[in-house]
């Protein structure tokens, strides 16, 4: 399956892509399907069954009302979030579900949003959503949301790729070392490549305009967190640090970024905690590629972007692009998705990618790019997803600021070599799927184990 920059990079709401932006999307196409199909009229009640990890974090990660929101009609890159409060709240009161925004059918939350202790076999995050008339089932579909809020249908676990409907890229990868091969074959940087690939779906000026926009998306996100306080919602009363530390780091003046390496990681620890806490309360924000490891790639290109004079639009579609290819490799080869393999798959593949962006704007060759990636990716290999009361707080948002320091650090190593390393990112991601296969579900995002247990114990 061809995978494009947008796939990676989407604009949504917090707290979690998988558990959030996905089941959102997954319940506003099932109301979608009821109205194309002449059914919307005729139902009287909605079911919907959570499974595996999105039962077992649902709450804190607000799948239930994401789910709620998505049959309403809602999609997660257009809904206000100043909205979702006033839904839900009439429809808590009211027991009354406006399906597809305009059929009012009855609701009872205790009934209908069930929330199972079982899994099912394709992927842990599972949810099906089904329809009744009367007694009588009208309509019912499985759903499955694989990290980064891309879902799948359970129709099309096994159905054959349509003709026709796969796009033929010019220069097709899916690996690291054809990547490289492509771009030595074709003398071209990774952002070159990938943005030819791009363009076998829409034009360049498009390709720009919505990096572009993607990028003012972070941008929005990143203001939003340095602008608010308070405590963050889900009851474990996590201070928001962003707003406090931007104070802080404004009063010491012009900050001396190339003669202070401290001065310089706190900078890229205020952009990384300004987005992730905007996640943690359910904000506008850009799946990177997911919504738990959102703050690395903005933290990372802002500091870039913010503190080099010579900084422009063409430097953030270079970074998106190449940033992405790697996100593409990750994808592809092992997982994106804390439920499928752990944090390593969410905050390790957004650190490989920012430091691939970072290698690029930075004038890497593509086997520097590389070898800062897998530096990147290596180095978070066996990280766990163990959040605290299932929210995307602790150690979520601190964990992203380190990842965004950790991307820096990797590139200045790699850019100090030529390219040549002992062990390939495509081996470094084998490894992730690997490990990920082997860790104990304890660890994937479920709160059973870990860091969530050691807080309750504490």
């Amino acid at each position: 399956m061809a995978i494009s920059v947008f796939d990676l990079f989407k604009i949504g709401i917090g707290p979690s892509s998988s558990h959030t932006v996905g089941p959102m999307r997954a319940t506003a196409t099932f109301a979608q399907t009821l109205r194309e199909q002449g059914l919307l009229a005729q139902v009287t009640r909605v079911e919907v069954r959570l499974y595996g990890s999105l039962s077992a974090t649902g709450v804190g990660h607000a799948t239930d009302r994401a789910c709620l929101l998505g049959l309403m009609g809602q999609w997660p890159d257009r809904i206000d979030p100043q909205s979702i409060e006033p839904r839900i709240d009439q429809l808590m009161q009211e027991n009354c579900l406006l399906l597809d925004g305009s059929h009012p059918v009855e609701f009872q939350y205790a009934r209908d949003m069930r929330l199972l202790d079982e899994n099912l076999a394709y992927h842990p995050n599972a949810m099906t959503v089904e329809c009744f008339c009367g007694q009588a089932s009208l309509f019912s579909q499985t759903y499955y949301s694989v990290g980064g809020g891309f879902i799948v249908e359970a129709s099309e676990i096994d159905a054959p790729q349509a003709a026709g409907g796969q796009v033929e890229l010019p220069y097709e990868f899916s690996s690291g070392a054809e990547l490289l091969a492509l771009c030595k074959a074709h003398n071209l940087s990774v952002s070159q490549l990938m943005l030819a690939n791009e363009c076998a779906w829409r034009p360049e000026s498009e390709v720009r305009e919505g990096l572009l926009k993607i990028w003012a998306a972070m941008g929005e996100c990143v203001n939003n967190g340095l602008r608010n306080e308070g405590i963050l919602p889900g009851g474990l009363k996590v201070k928001r640090r962003a707003a406090r530390l931007h104070r802080s780091l404004q009063e010491l003046g012009k900050p001396n970024v190339i003669g202070s390496t401290l001065s310089a990681m706190e900078w890229v620890n205020l952009f990384a905690l300004a987005v992730n806490e905007e996640n943690a309360a359910g904000g506008r924000m850009v799946t990177a590629p997911t919504n738990g490891a959102a703050g690395i790639i903005p933290a990372v290109l802002h500091y870039y972007m913010k503190f080099n004079p010579g900084a422009c639009d063409d430097d953030v579609v270079a970074f998106l692009l190449a940033a992405a290819a790697v996100g593409i490799l990750c994808k592809k080869n092992a997982s994106i998705s804390g439920a499928e393999v752990g944090c390593q798959g969410e905050v390790g593949s957004a650190c490989s990618m920012a430091a691939a962006g970072l290698a690029e704007v930075l004038g890497a060759t593509p086997p520097q790019l590389e070898n800062a990636a897998e530096i990147a990716l290596e180095h978070n290999l066996g990280l766990t997803c163990d959040p605290v009361g299932g929210l995307v707080q602790i150690p979520c948002i601190e964990r992203n600021a380190i990842a965004a320091v950790k991307a820096i650090n990797a590139v200045q190593m790699a850019l100090r070599g030529d390219g040549e390393h002992f062990i390939s990112l495509d081996r470094v991601i084998r490894t992730m799927r690997d490990t990920g296969a082997d860790m104990h579900a304890n660890y994937k995002e479920t709160s059973r184990g870990g860091l969530a247990v050691a807080f309750v114990e504490c």
